[in-house]
């Protein structure tokens, strides 16, 4: 057998329209697909983690073919992403390349921790205020006023 010390890569074809969602901590991947519910989808989805980044270390990168996300969509995964960029490719060409936004509202993703918040008990929908701190991103609870670190979210 003989081995070359040519680098070995993986190519991944472009997609000619879409969006891809780049520089998503490694760690992090899966939990944007679902907040983005992508599980959902039935167009062509690739989804990459713990991929070489110079600038990151390692990282993850989603790309969902003829799919363009809204804004309000695609910043709910700043509460899990906040350094991922977001890139519309039209006809093979990057259309749009922009930084994710944290929200100031979410709704549906995200339970509440308070075991005795009405949304854990009754057919209501979850609804926070998305707040940070110098400890980073935390949510509040529109029902029970009940704070929520990043760390302690549980994704719907």
């Amino acid at each position: 057998m003989e081995y070359s010390n040519q680098r070995k890569e993986l190519k991944v074809s472009a997609i000619e329209n879409g969006t891809v969602i780049d520089h998503i901590p490694a760690n992090s991947v899966f939990r944007a697909t679902r907040i983005l519910r992508l599980d959902k989808m039935e167009n062509q989805v690739l989804v990459g983690t713990y991929l070489d980044s110079k600038k990151y270390g390692k990282k993850g990168i989603i790309k969902v073919s003829n799919t363009f996300f809204k804004d309000d969509e695609i910043n709910k995964i700043a509460l899990v992403a906040p350094s991922a960029t977001l890139i519309v490719i039209r006809d093979f060409k990057v259309v749009e390349k922009k930084q994710v936004e944290i929200p100031k509202k979410i709704e549906k993703i995200v339970k509440c921790v308070n075991p005795n918040c009405i949304t854990n008990h009754e057919n209501i929908p979850t609804k926070f205020d998305v707040m940070k701190n110098e400890n980073g991103i935390y949510l509040t609870c529109l029902y029970c006023d009940k704070n929520t670190s990043k760390e302690n979210m549980v994704f719907l």
